[in-house]
């Protein structure tokens, strides 16, 4: 545990974990010093479009009922739900995106909007994001305009040219970001540093055997398999979660230095993840409430 409270960035590539190749290899290199695992998601709405999937997807990171949302009284002086600063003890949050159903959804939950546009044509574009959390320089300022950003980037229904781009992107960011927050570097140690990468639009067809992470009692090997009738991810507190899909989650990398653990993954892949992470498999609603741990915003989740 760190002795003062962390800042956080979240660079969240919606639909990207497909499109994921060697040449990425800054993202292989952060994968290789972090904590890695996967944030498992409930099965979408048979009626649901990309629209809705994104905004929904990101409300679940957040913690934040998608159907509160749509709920919402238009009175935005009597909100239906709390903000991330009232939930989060004054946690001062901001969101970068260019989906404007998703920059509605967080001006609501309390999120900065800030737009991607501003963030994606400019050289040296970590430093900005950095600069929004007082890391300056090298240093940390006394006080930061906010305690978490998010970045968020959507490959939509795109597997094309453009989609590689923006992971190219993606993966320029974590590079810049890892070459300043260096190892032992004053930011390094402030810094909490997650990205997170999700397989998009998937239904029940796309499930296979390369992406499930529900383990089958004939494939537990361990003698101490018995004592845990439920996998972790698929109960809230002492009931079972009732939708919970089993296959294609989100894949979360996160690294701080001296706060994080380091595990035995490589690569930033869903096979590594599976066979080497140290995470393993935690419902993706708890997500936020895990990273405000870590800016002193909230209790610890789990062990």
């Amino acid at each position: 545990m760190a002795d003062k409270p962390s800042r956080a960035l979240v660079l969240y590539g919606d639909g990207f974990a497909p499109l994921i190749h060697s040449s990425h290899t800054h993202l292989h290199s952060l994968a290789s010093i972090a904590s890695c695992g996967f944030l498992s998601l409930p099965n979408a709405p048979s009626s649901e479009n990309q629209d809705d999937r994104i905004v929904r997807e990101f409300g679940i990171l957040v913690d934040a009922s998608y159907e509160a949302h749509l709920n919402l009284n238009e009175d935005i002086s009597q909100p239906l739900i709390p903000t991330i600063s009232e939930r989060f003890m004054g946690m001062k949050a901001a969101l970068i995106t260019s989906n404007s159903s998703l920059e509605s959804f967080g001006s609501k939950l309390g999120f900065t909007v800030l737009q991607l546009k501003d963030f994606s044509n400019k050289n040296n574009n970590h430093s900005k994001l950095l600069e929004l959390l007082g890391f300056q320089e090298g240093k940390t300022v006394d006080t930061s305009e906010f305690d978490l950003v998010f970045l968020h980037i959507g490959a939509g229904d795109n597997k094309d040219k453009a989609a590689s781009y923006d992971l190219e992107f993606i993966n320029s960011l974590v590079g810049g970001i890892m070459n300043v927050a260096q190892l032992g570097s004053e930011i390094g140690s402030r810094l909490h540093f997650s990205v997170v990468l999700s397989y998009g639009s998937v239904s029940d067809v796309d499930d296979s055997s390369n992406l499930s992470i529900s383990v089958k009692k004939d494939e537990k090997k361990s003698y101490l398999s018995v004592l845990f009738p439920h996998q972790s991810y698929t109960m809230k507190g002492e009931n079972q979660r009732k939708n919970v899909r089993h296959h294609s989650p989100m894949l979360m990398a996160q690294w701080q230095y001296a706060v994080t653990r380091k595990d035995m993954a490589k690569t930033f892949s869903f096979k590594d993840f599976k066979e080497n992470g140290g995470n393993l498999v935690i419902p993706a609603d708890r997500f936020v409430h895990e990273v405000a741990f870590k800016l002193w915003k909230a209790p610890k989740y789990g062990a």
